[in-house]
């Protein structure tokens, strides 16, 4: 097993940019997001029972994020396929973005070994981090639990 380094990011650092393919393929570019609040999130597998629960958890509350304020985009290394049939089974209604090489993951500190059925390996670690207008890092959650996450984060940013 490797090794990776990773860094978490801390509040009031610029977030690295990335240009990553939604779940049709389109590219999507944090930059875009620029003028805007950003809730990124990091999951491990798409249509898997906590991040299915956390992604439903987003989509009932996104009237609320987007009506203070904040956009949200869900990070994941799944291919574009299996998110569109994530997106279509669920109707998520943010975009999710693919991060096969879970290079943008590991540059935001969300890449790296976790303990799963008793066994460490290496791959996403749950995580949110929220970005300022101009792309700084507002709020930084790693380790974070699927279950009752949003509400925590929506009390966390004042929502």
């Amino acid at each position: 097993m490797s090794t990776y380094l990773t860094t978490k990011l801390q509040p009031g650092t610029q977030a690295p940019d990335f240009t990553l393919p939604d779940a049709e393929g389109r590219h999507t570019r944090l930059a875009d997001y620029r003028g805007k609040n950003v809730i990124v999130y990091f999951y491990p597998e798409a249509a898997t029972p906590g991040c299915t629960t956390e992604a439903c958890d987003f989509r009932d509350n996104l009237a609320s994020l987007q009506g203070s304020g904040y956009e949200v985009l869900g990070v994941s290394p799944d291919a574009p396929e299996k998110l569109a049939n994530f997106t279509g089974d669920f109707s998520l209604t943010f975009p999710l973005l693919a991060d096969e090489d879970h290079s943008v993951a590991l540059s935001y500190g969300a890449w790296g070994e976790k303990l799963v059925d008793g066994e460490v390996r290496e791959g996403i670690v749950r995580s949110t981090v929220v970005l300022d207008p101009e792309g700084k890092v507002k709020l930084a959650q790693y380790q974070v639990k699927a279950q009752g996450h949003v509400q925590a984060l929506k009390e966390a940013l004042g929502v």
